[in-house]
């Protein structure tokens, strides 16, 4: 099969990788220049995504265009590419506005059942904050749009608002002005995600529910980032899917999106509270799927578009992934000038197994050594699989011990909690048996 990759910094490096191991043909185009030393030497690049067409369309139906972002127009643009024959998997024009609409987005979800009325839409500062003043109490600010990221957003810590009044009132001053937003009322509970794969009509099954970590340093602390690691399972997720993302299913069907759709919420004993969709293949989050999933990366693509007859098979148990990342993270190098280049080595040569669960992120190959590169400074994922969190963490963290990456840094803490989430969501009726390798 052909794979032809269209990115802005080249988030899934590590699948590209992987399609090449299963003897797939792989080309990706990178529009960002600071991202150009990302898969330098390891997958074949041009400069222009419109160059690869001609390419795909000689392998026929096997010839895929990847999308990874959904930044203005990229879904609409998607939706067009099918119109015109091509086999395009990542998003769609509908999908793209539930990610990135964030009113819209729980206008739909309070039609589908959810509970409402603890999310604002605004579009000015100064109506936010007359809201508060007239409505004290603890928020949290998010942004809509692919212009923000994970860091603009806030979770608020006083009971009567201040603290977001007063950062309302700092971001009128800057740069980036006016935005669309949201205001949510503080909801304490269990944060879980549920996420898919979407074939155009329904949603391959198993699920997979995540338990992410969000802050920058342990105790979540610090900034938020997209993700500094992640527990994932196929396993017991079918009561947890059926009440949330299954609902989604006929809203999808017809929109000609074909791609990964998580929903994130939070869970506690009023109810399953939506927090955002994410219409695409997350990252890290689609690495640290990987290792549990039996079927490989070009066959389930397939399977998606309805080239292949078969089933998504999921290994049992846990995976958990940690996220290795290397100055500017968690800024850009838009905004620190930080260099690239650092080496990444590693004290014992990779077994095979090893390198199934190393995953390699903005790096690129310099003078014959792998080396750091990219716009953020996401390096790596490392992932540990095993029955229990507990097996999963500790195989994580025993591969992290033989990787050197100067400056390189991590959280010693993913996944530390989850168990007792589990046994929590469990209690509740929302996850079923988790299957136990071997037995």
């Amino acid at each position: 099969m052909r794979f032809l990759g269209v990115t802005e910094t080249c988030d899934l490096g590590a699948l590209y990788l992987r399609l090449l191991d299963e003897g797939h043909e792989v080309r990706i185009a990178i529009s960002y220049e600071q991202a150009h030393g990302t898969m330098a030497g390891m997958v074949s690049r041009l400069d222009d995504w419109r160059d690869g067409l001609g390419w795909v369309r000689e392998a026929g139906d096997d010839g895929i265009i990847l999308f990874e972002s959904v930044s203005k127009g990229f879904g609409r643009l998607q939706d067009e590419l099918r119109g015109e024959g091509h086999r395009v998997i990542g998003g769609s024009e509908y999908g793209d506005r539930l990610e990135n609409d964030r009113g819209f987005a729980q206008a739909l979800l309070a039609d589908l059942g959810f509970p409402s009325g603890h999310v604002w839409t605004f579009d000015r500062a100064a109506a936010a904050i007359d809201h508060i003043a007239r409505r004290p109490a603890r928020y949290v600010l998010k942004f809509s749009g692919p212009d923000f990221s994970s860091g603009d957003n806030y979770l608020g810590q006083l009971a009567d608002g201040a603290d977001v009044v007063a950062l309302l009132r700092q971001r009128t001053l800057s740069t980036k002005g006016a935005s669309h937003f949201i205001l949510m009322d503080f909801i304490e509970g269990i944060e879980i995600g549920v996420g898919a794969y979407f074939d155009g009509t329904r949603f391959l099954t198993p699920a997979c529910l995540d338990w992410e970590h969000k802050r920058f340093f342990a105790g979540d602390m610090g900034e938020l980032t997209g993700e500094m690691g992640t527990v994932a399972t196929f396993d017991g997720t079918a009561p947890f899917f059926e009440r949330t993302l299954r609902l989604l299913e006929p809203h999808l069907a017809g929109r000609g999106h074909i791609g990964y759709v998580n929903l994130n919420t939070i869970v506690n004993e009023q109810g399953i509270w939506p927090l955002e969709f994410t219409c695409r293949f997350g990252y890290p989050g689609f690495a640290i799927l990987d290792p549990l999933q039996e079927t490989p990366w070009g066959e389930l693509f397939a399977i998606m578009l309805g080239q292949r007859n078969g089933s998504f098979i999921a290994r049992p148990g846990f995976s958990t992934g940690v996220v290795v990342t290397t100055p500017p993270f968690p800024y850009s190098r838009k905004e620190v000038d930080e260099a690239v280049g650092l080496p990444i080595l590693f004290r014992e040569p990779l077994t095979d197994e090893d390198r199934r669960h190393v995953h390699l992120g903005e790096v690129g190959i310099a003078d014959g050594q792998l080396v750091t590169s990219g716009l953020y400074g996401w390096t790596m994922v490392v992932t540990g699989t095993g029955a229990t969190v507990a097996e999963s963490r500790h195989e994580a963290y025993r591969l992290l011990r033989n990787i050197v990456v100067p400056r390189g840094r991590y959280r010693l803490d993913i996944g530390s909690r989850t168990s007792s989430e589990i046994g929590e969501l469990r209690r509740m009726g929302l996850i079923g048996p988790i299957s136990i390798p071997g037995r």
